[in-house]
């Protein structure tokens, strides 16, 4: 298997992190694949058509994309049981969708600082995809913490990864200040080796 990767990607680092809790990180080889949202040519555009990083080329069939058909593949293929049975299930995708959620407007504040021209920011927009990840972050502090606190799974996985992208890119913002349980949660997580190995 081929992964076209970031390292900085949060989206390929719950890829990295579920290619480490199943012991499969030796079976792929890892293509450096850059680029912007202004500069797709520099993405994996032939294995991905929206061109975006992770992409998963495997020799059974068409690569895989989006971090959560990959991460789902990968467990799958290894019998790694990331993904429960049962009504549990339903959990532990929810919690992966508000962590990938936290990912995707902690991005579009990025990409408003770094690729538009400082006399087109817009900060309203900045502030509403916080407002956005303050409200997914309280979510998680008042509804989420048992799961959390519960057997170790891609819930939990695309958690780290959302924080740790927070604390990467937005560390100014405070959000361990508001939220002490998750912080709490988290730093005992993050010495983890498959998480601490794919630090960016």
């Amino acid at each position: 298997m081929r992964l076209f990767y970031s390292p900085t990607s949060p989206y390929v680092r719950k890829v990295m992190t579920v290619l480490h809790e199943t012991g499969q990180l030796a079976q792929v080889e890892l293509v450096t694949s850059g680029g912007t949202p202004y500069e797709t040519a520099a993405r994996p555009a032939a294995s991905n058509p929206l061109g975006k990083v992770p992409a998963l080329e495997r020799p059974e069939g068409p690569a895989l994309y989006d971090s959560r058909v990959i991460t789902r593949y990968l467990d799958a293929r290894a019998k790694g049981g990331l993904y429960p049975e049962g009504e549990t299930l339903w959990e532990a995708l929810t919690l992966e969708a508000t962590a990938d959620g936290i990912l995707d407007a902690a991005l579009l504040m990025v990409y408003e600082g770094r690729l538009r021209p400082e006399d087109k920011h817009v900060p309203e927009f900045v502030e509403a995809q916080w407002v956005k990840i303050d409200r997914a972050l309280a979510a998680l502090e008042e509804r989420w913490m048992a799961h959390l606190h519960g057997p170790f799974g891609i819930g939990q996985i695309a958690v780290l990864a959302a924080l740790g992208y927070l604390d990467l890119r937005h560390a100014a913002r405070g959000w361990r200040e508001a939220r002490p349980e998750l912080a709490a949660w988290f730093d005992a997580q993050a010495a983890r080796p498959s998480f601490a190995a794919t630090a960016p």
